[in-house]
């Protein structure tokens, strides 16, 4: 489908004279023209409050975008764990720098399915604000200490609904709500068996492909530069399948993804070949007996769940620091009185990032020179 370049009629001209319709209108209808049947259209979205006046720029989901980028939760994840508590070394993936790239891989899918890339990207940028210090450890953590039933996708929602801007919230559509909230697998499949389970997009579905993409990639690689793993450990059908370097693998993954997807009667089926699917398994499993599992990284997720276990305890009986806390992270505005203090103390604790938890606890807990 070809498309004209943007035109100097789209633009008021020096009378304020202009199109009679917004730039957004314009880009939504581009969308209803270019997309596929599948696609999630912006103008159809709708959000958990309804804005008064939509933007005359952006669409709906260009807007969650921004409002995510913008957002304290965004900008601490450039301090939080991806695998590796606290790297020193620069070359070492953050939790911010994984969203990135599964952003990208998201939106390259998207693009290329002919569906809604700002959605797909959207979703990626927001699906782990909710992620705690130090990882899936610090999550752990959190399980045993505050309720077994804390998740860091749930906190990601609850990140976007209630902790934003001082208890306002993003206020962000219904559908990049939902693709946060079922973005999470764990040890699970990449597409849940339950219904309920599944985002209500495609767009969503392919942030799930796209999460796994990005950390076994990049987890291999961080792995290897570290030294929890030698490149001669790495099973011969993953190098054999998917490739030798991180530029191959992601290549690879993405393109069988795209090839083998295809509609069917129930709409469009996100499917891997056999040989690249049991390829990224065999990866998968690999990395969690031996890196995520690892003695190394086990050893410094004990220490973490020391600090974050005392900072509860702390925080639960302290509360003149928890509302000092509070209003430094910019998070008083969420203090609903009618919440428990436990859940006060679980959002404080899972909003900070690895080097703040750890300054505080030492602040806290660690003697003070008085000469």
């Amino acid at each position: 489908m070809n498309f004209s370049p943007v035109s100097h009629r789209m633009w008021p001209n020096k009378n304020g004279e202009g199109p009679a319709e917004s730039l957004r209108e314009q880009f939504e209808a581009r969308e209803r023209r270019f997309m596929s049947p599948f696609g999630s259209l912006s103008s159809n979205a709708r959000r958990r409050v309804m804005d008064t006046a939509p933007c005359p720029v952006r669409t709906a989901f260009q807007q969650d975008r921004d409002r995510i980028v913008y957002s304290n939760a965004f900008r601490r994840l450039k301090y939080k764990t991806q695998v590796f508590l606290n790297p020193l070394g620069d070359e070492y993936r953050t939790r911010l720098t994984h969203t990135l790239e599964v952003a990208q891989i998201a939106r390259t899918i998207a693009r290329a399915m002919f569906l809604n890339e700002d959605l797909a990207e959207a979703i990626a940028l927001g699906h782990d604000l909710g992620h705690t210090p130090f990882g899936h450890g610090g999550e752990m953590a959190l399980k045993e200490i505050y309720s077994p039933g804390f998740t860091h996708n749930k906190q990601s929602l609850r990140v976007v609904d209630l902790l934003e801007n001082n208890g306002r919230g993003l206020n962000l559509t219904l559908a990049v709500r939902d693709g946060i909230l079922k973005h999470s697998k764990g040890f699970g499949q990449v597409m849940p068996d339950n219904p309920a389970e599944l985002p209500i997009t495609v767009e969503g579905r392919i942030v799930r492909f796209a999460d796994i993409m990005a950390y076994l990639n990049h987890d291999l690689d961080d792995a290897i530069r570290s030294g929890v793993i030698d490149a001669r450990q790495v099973p011969e059908v993953c190098l054999r399948i998917l490739g030798h370097s991180h530029s191959e693998r992601a290549i690879r993954m993405i393109r069988d993804l795209i090839t083998n997807s295809g509609s069917t009667d129930n709409g469009l089926d996100l499917q891997m070949s056999g040989s690249v699917n049991e390829a990224m398994q065999t990866l998968r499993h690999f990395l969690y007996e031996n890196v995520y599992r690892s003695e190394r990284v086990h050893q410094e997720f004990v220490k973490a769940k020391k600090i974050l276990s005392d900072l509860y305890a702390h925080f639960l009986g302290n509360e003149s620091d928890l509302q000092k806390e509070l209003r430094s992270m910019e998070m008083n505005g969420c203090n609903d009185r009618s919440q428990p203090r436990e859940r006060l103390v679980c959002d404080l604790l899972a909003s900070m990032t690895d080097r703040y938890a750890m300054s505080l606890y030492k602040r806290i807990f660690f003697p003070s020179p008085t000469i």
